[in-house]
C-alpha cells in the first residue's frame, strides 16, 4: 500500500549552489545538510508540509536541465501576487505570470539556476 509521497529529489551538479537558491530568493527554511554516498558528495533537506524536498549532489547530472517542464513541483503559497512580486524582486525568472485554473486556483511558474521549473501555488479557499 502506497501511503503518501515523502519527498521530491532534486539532483544537481552544484547542491549547494541550487540549495543557496532556494533558501536565499525562494526562501525555503533548509533543515539538514549531509553527506551523500562515499564520494562527498552533499544534501540539503527542506521540510515543508507534506513532503520534504531534498536537493542532492548526483554525478550523473550535468548542466542544466533539458526538459524542463517535465517534472515540476509545486510550492502552496497564501498571497500568490506578493509572492511573486517577492521573487521578480530577487531576480528569478518566471516562465510564466500568475494564471487561474478553473476548480483549482492561481499558479505562476519560475526557473531556477539549473533550469528546472517550480510554481508558486495558491489553492482556492474549500
Amino acid at each position: 500500500m502506497i501511503k503518501g509521497l515523502e519527498a521530491v529529489l532534486l539532483s544537481s551538479e552544484n547542491a549547494a549552489n541550487l540549495a543557496e537558491f532556494y533558501r536565499e530568493k525562494v526562501g525555503l527554511k533548509q533543515g539538514e545538510e549531509m553527506e551523500i554516498g562515499d564520494k562527498g558528495e552533499k544534501g540539503f533537506d527542506f521540510q515543508l508540509e507534506g513532503a520534504n524536498l531534498y536537493i542532492l549532489d548526483h554525478s550523473d547530472v550535468k548542466g542544466k536541465s533539458k526538459e524542463p517542464a517535465r517534472v515540476m513541483f509545486n510550492l502552496e503559497v497564501d498571497d500568490i501576487e506578493k509572492e511573486v512580486k517577492r521573487l521578480k524582486d530577487e531576480g528569478v525568472k518566471a516562465v510564466a505570470d500568475i494564471y487561474h485554473v478553473e476548480g483549482y486556483g492561481l499558479i505562476a511558474t519560475f526557473e531556477d539556476p539549473d533550469a528546472n521549473y517550480f510554481q508558486f501555488v495558491q489553492v482556492r479557499a474549500s
